[in-house]
């Protein structure tokens, strides 16, 4: 049985009255293999594969059922994510999986969305649609897995390709500055901005969690190596391969704006962590409130009242 979502006395409020956590108390939380669809079909190292298991620890750990939790994804490898979860998912249109999960996150209250994408889903084609969820701050959870390559179409240069890059497209290597995902989410108005990497399982976890908590949009970069068209990428942050894994500074102040675009601008491989984090009115509660204000105008009326009072409008 679903959770049921119920209107606060606080105009423009909507919260998940069932007592989602006493209905999570009494479940027993999935296991991984209650979890697992389809096997990933990702090429062997892949980074994402880090990123899918530790979503699937985030869902045991918060005990979320598949009724309470939707996944959903554009095009490219990282977004066949969907298919490897079993649970209410969409694998949608290339660059569009913000549109569709912004009208999830709007339409239902009770489910956490979380949406997972590549550099090229996410900054190319899907550029726009960050740009507006973000400055919208819609509520859900953006986790881009970015490798720095389109991978799935086997090696063209994406909006994230380091200068000098050689590929498909730029067989000479890329010219084209490439675009900054933190500080793009920075600028946009993302109030939960952080970054990580595959080879940090513990780290990834802990951003997902902190994300999945936050009252906004919450915005991951995941460093996510392409073993197949960009190996060694990001070995500049993995002490295994000689690299370093930095974290933000423990006096880094995440509710200043200016600080985290600073941070934003380190040289590669930078800082990982929390970059920016603040509250602010998001969409969904916005909606709700034009909703309650309007559904309290007709209070009490009967359906065919509120139709002619419409109808009347237009005399």
């Amino acid at each position: 049985m679903s959770p049921t979502v119920t209107e606060t006395t606080t105009p423009g409020t909507t919260q998940t009255a069932v007592n989602q956590s006493a209905m999570t108390e009494s479940r027993k939380g999935l296991t991984k293999k209650e979890l697992v669809a389809d096997h990933p079909t990702w090429c062997p190292g892949c980074g994402d594969f880090s990123v899918l298991a530790l979503f699937f620890k985030l869902l045991e750990k918060r005990k979320l059922w598949q009724d309470q939790f939707v996944s959903v994804a554009g095009i490219g490898c990282s977004s066949r994510f969907p298919y490897f979860v079993q649970a209410h998912g969409v694998h949608f249109i290339h660059g569009r999986a913000l549109p569709f999960a912004s009208g999830v996150s709007l339409s239902r209250p009770d489910q956490h969305v979380f949406v997972f994408g590549g550099d090229g889903d996410a900054f190319s084609i899907g550029g726009n649609h960050f740009t507006h969820t973000a400055r919208k701050n819609i509520k859900l959870t953006y986790v881009v897995m970015d490798n720095e390559v389109y991978g799935l179409t086997k090696k063209q240069t994406s909006p994230t390709s380091p200068i000098g890059f050689k590929s498909k497209t730029d067989v000479w290597g890329a010219t084209d500055r490439p675009i900054n995902p933190m500080k793009q989410a920075i600028c946009a108005g993302a109030t939960f901005v952080a970054r990580t990497t595959h080879s940090q399982p513990n780290h990834i976890l802990a951003m997902m969690e902190a994300a999945m908590e936050h009252d906004g949009f919450s915005f991951i970069e995941c460093l996510s190596e392409c073993v197949e068209f960009y190996e060694g990428a990001f070995d500049g942050s993995n002490p295994r391969k000689g690299g370093k894994f930095v974290e933000v500074p423990k006096d880094h102040d995440v509710t200043d704006e200016a600080a985290a675009y600073k941070l934003a601008g380190e040289p590669f491989p930078g800082s990982f962590g929390v970059f920016y984090k603040t509250n602010r009115p998001t969409k969904n509660a916005a909606e709700a409130r034009i909703i309650a204000d309007h559904r309290a105008k007709v209070a009490g009326l009967k359906d065919w009242e509120i139709l002619k009072k419409s109808f009347d409008r237009f005399k």
